[in-house]
């Protein structure tokens, strides 16, 4: 018997690890296009016409089928049916498909044609959505921006989907392993697809000094065919995993409309699910107005066009630190000996130094913000061990919220007191945006642990798929809010460079302020009923 199961997939290292890596890059993948047009806003204004309110509704648009087509919970139901791999499948299908459409919308070959023309003329007004205020198109949205949202909310349905079969996923090869630290991994890679999209999709958008936005996007879709075919690849090993053990693959308690009463009247619920939705909502969506507001709030000369900060190879070396930085940071948690951990610290330091001061010779805002999730990878293990063996987990929710208004406050009213200061204002960018991305690592480590803590076991799987949902609902709003918000406060400025983001800052910090407060409460009635979030998760 134990030789049968020492020659199964699962027991070999290599190969559970090999499963993950499939799994990881599809997710890698995903993070890269979500948003690949973040970081070249202002080349949409200047070549497809789009101002803020068309850019905010359009990426608010991912989650939308989502949210009010309740497809989220559709994908649960999926998964619990088809189990992981057929899933896994189906979901990079989905994305690929969506981001063939958005690749289209945004292409040459779309102006001028038929197709634009009906998009012009038609989904101006929508029945119900409309008189209700949510619909994710209006009249005057230019034709390329409906048909990219419409390509964005068939692949937010397709990610979110393989968001929640990699979390399976990882659980059936890892279970009663290194489970802990493959979802870790997992999620650092992940991150990193946040910076790979940062520092590429104005590379190739400038390619050649010639501006093609369609080129970011293709290379987007190169990449979700590449995550098609990991997806393909697991299929297989999975299948293989499933012949040598004889089991089925594991499932979830399906969602049921019956644990809605248990669930909603529960306080534990409604804290952990505001929590999540204002946090959320003060990140990803900032992600995508991220590097517009550097380009506005800093003081950038590019470099002239013969030297060598502007030729194309520096892209490349940038980003090969830029690994260098995240792998030697997120395995120096993992070295026992005292020297081979701070010296792979100390690489990661060193490197994240040579990474800054290539940003600042380059004066790109989009290379200053892909050091967001820089220091998220290096610490997620460190957050994630204190946790299990320390607690303080709503301790560190409050911490994570004060992190979160003290950055974007600053980037209202500080950063924009030292435009004329070249050095100056490029090092608090640099220094905020790496707070900012470690308050990305705190709060999430400490609150979904804490979920299980305060909602009943029986009922966990539903709760987790209505916060998700609850989650998507502030995905969606906030890109178009704040992208609503930055036009009104701008009127009669077209150029991309020099809107006013202090508005949309504020309204991001009143989303940490909320958050803080709930942190607070939370702390309260853990104190009182005894929930035990401030205690450790290993006894």
């Amino acid at each position: 018997m134990t030789q049968q199961i020492q020659k199964t997939l699962r027991d070999s290292a290599g190969m559970r690890w090999t499963a993950l890596l499939l799994l990881a890059l599809a997710m890698f993948c995903s993070y890269i296009f979500m948003d690949i047009l973040s970081p070249i806003k202002d080349l949409m204004q200047e070549t497809r016409g789009w101002d803020s309110t068309a850019f905010g509704t359009m990426q608010g648009s991912e989650v939308f089928l989502n949210v009010f087509v309740f497809f989220l919970i559709f994908a649960g139901i999926i998964l619990d049916k088809m189990g992981v791999r057929f899933t896994a499948v189906l979901s990079a299908a989905v994305m690929l498909i969506g981001a063939v459409i958005k690749w289209y919308a945004v292409s040459e070959s779309f102006m001028g044609s038929g197709l634009e023309a009906w998009f012009t003329n038609n989904l101006n007004y929508i029945p119900v959505f409309d008189e209700l205020g949510v619909s994710p198109f209006y009249e005057g949205m230019p034709a390329s921006a409906k048909f990219a949202a419409c390509g964005f909310m068939i692949f937010g349905c397709g990610c979110e989907m393989a968001g929640i079969t990699v979390s399976r996923g990882i659980v059936k090869w890892f279970k009663g392993r290194e489970m802990a630290l493959a979802m870790g991994s997992e999620m650092a890679l992940a991150r990193l697809g946040v910076a790979t999209c940062m520092i590429f999709s104005p590379f190739f958008a400038r390619l050649g000094g010639n501006i093609s936005v369609t080129r970011s996007v293709a290379f987007g879709v190169v990449l979700m065919c590449i995550a098609l075919i990991m997806t393909i690849v697991y299929f297989f090993m999975d299948s293989k995993l499933d012949s040598q053990t004889g089991e089925a693959e594991e499932k979830d308690d399906p969602f049921k409309v019956s644990d809605l009463g248990k669930i909603l009247t529960d306080s534990g619920f409604w804290l952990v699910a505001l929590l999540c939705v204002l946090y959320y909502s003060a990140i990803f969506p900032f992600q995508k107005y991220a590097v517009n507001m550097l380009q506005c709030n800093l003081t950038l000369t590019p470099p002239a066009a013969d030297s060598f900060w502007a030729q194309p190879d520096v892209t490349i070396v940038q980003y090969i630190i830029m690994l260098v930085v995240a792998a030697a940071g997120f395995a120096s948690n993992f070295q026992k000996k005292a020297f081979k951990k701070y010296g792979l610290l100390a690489v990661s330091i060193i490197s994240l130094v040579i990474y800054c001061y290539m940003g600042y010779m380059r004066q790109s805002a989009e290379s200053i913000f892909a050091v967001f999730p820089l220091l998220a990878v290096l610490i997620t293990p460190i957050l994630g061990s204190y946790v299990d063996h320390k607690g303080k987990a709503a301790s560190m929710l409050v911490l994570g919220s004060l992190l979160l208004i003290a950055c974007h406050l600053t980037f209202a009213f500080i950063l924009p007191l030292f435009k004329g200061s070249a050095v100056g204002g490029i090092i608090i960018a640099y220094v905020t945006i790496l707070v900012l991305g470690s308050s990305f690592s705190l709060v999430p480590a400490s609150l979904w642990p804490s979920v299980p803590k305060l909602v009943d076991a029986k009922v966990i799987g539903s709760a987790y798929a209505l916060i998700f949902w609850i989650q998507n609902i502030g995905l969606w709003l906030f890109p178009l809010l704040i992208g609503k918000v930055l036009d009104a406060t701008n009127p009669g400025v077209t150029d991309p460079t020099q809107f006013d983001y202090t508005a949309p800052l504020v309204m991001l910090a009143c989303l940490g302020v909320a958050a803080l407060i709930l942190g607070f409460v939370l702390k309260a009635v853990d104190k009182k009923k005894g929930i035990g979030l401030e205690e450790p998760n290993i006894k």
